[in-house]
């Protein structure tokens, strides 16, 4: 099947629409950064929240395409799989908007404000990894050091979790255990964030190694 893919002429707009998503999530992670830093809290929010609802337009869009295309570049399964943790990443960070909504935060822990800057660092390796598979072969040695980025972010990403939640316990667990459960929680769902950029990155590697 893999040759006759290649024969057949192909739907190639699926590259641009995975181009938009990604744009579209380093707009939001580059937001939620700023929103962490304590700049405009309520407006970033709102940033978030309208371009998460631009990525499910496109990712609908990319599901209709998958059904209505006769030959897809790489396997329709792999192309849903692709965007879904695409959009996981920035339903993410609309569930970290919701929490810090919920609980009505307005300043952040200096960890949590770095790993907002870690979020956008994952953002943009995969941004810049996406328009790479349109020419997947000749591109597959530069894809496998941008997706090993992602995963490298992921484990800073981890390191400053636990490192966050230490210093939570460390302040509030004896005095104030809502402050070390709020904390807790925003500490845990940015982590998630980055989670969600490596499962991309392992994506990307899959569609790689199957069609390279």
């Amino acid at each position: 099947m893999k040759w006759f893919r290649k024969l057949m002429p192909r739907e190639d707009r699926f590259f641009d629409l995975f181009a938009r998503h990604s744009r579209t999530t380093v707009s939001a992670a580059e937001a939620l950064n700023a929103l962490l830093a304590g700049k405009d809290t309520q407006q970033h929010c709102e940033r978030i929240i309208a371009l998460e609802d631009e990525a499910d337009d496109i990712t609908r869009e990319v599901l209709l395409a998958v059904r209505k295309s006769f030959i897809t570049p790489f396997d329709r399964g792999d192309i849903k799989d692709l965007i879904m943790s695409m959009d996981d990443a920035i339903d993410m960070m609309h569930k970290t908007v919701k929490t810090i909504r919920l609980f009505e935060q307005t300043s952040f822990d200096p960890g949590m404000q770095e790993m907002g800057g870690v979020i956008v660092q994952a953002a943009k390796l995969v941004a810049e990894a996406i328009p790479l598979l349109d020419r997947m072969a000749a591109n597959a040695q530069h894809l496998g050091v941008l997706t090993e980025e992602v995963v490298k972010v992921e484990g800073r990403s981890d390191e400053l979790h636990d490192q966050g939640l230490k210093d939570l316990f460390r302040r509030h667990g004896a005095t104030n255990p809502m402050a070390y459960i709020i904390g807790s929680e925003i500490y845990g769902e940015l982590e998630k964030v980055v989670d969600r950029f490596e499962d991309v990155a392992n994506e990307i590697n899959g569609i790689v190694i199957e069609n390279v």
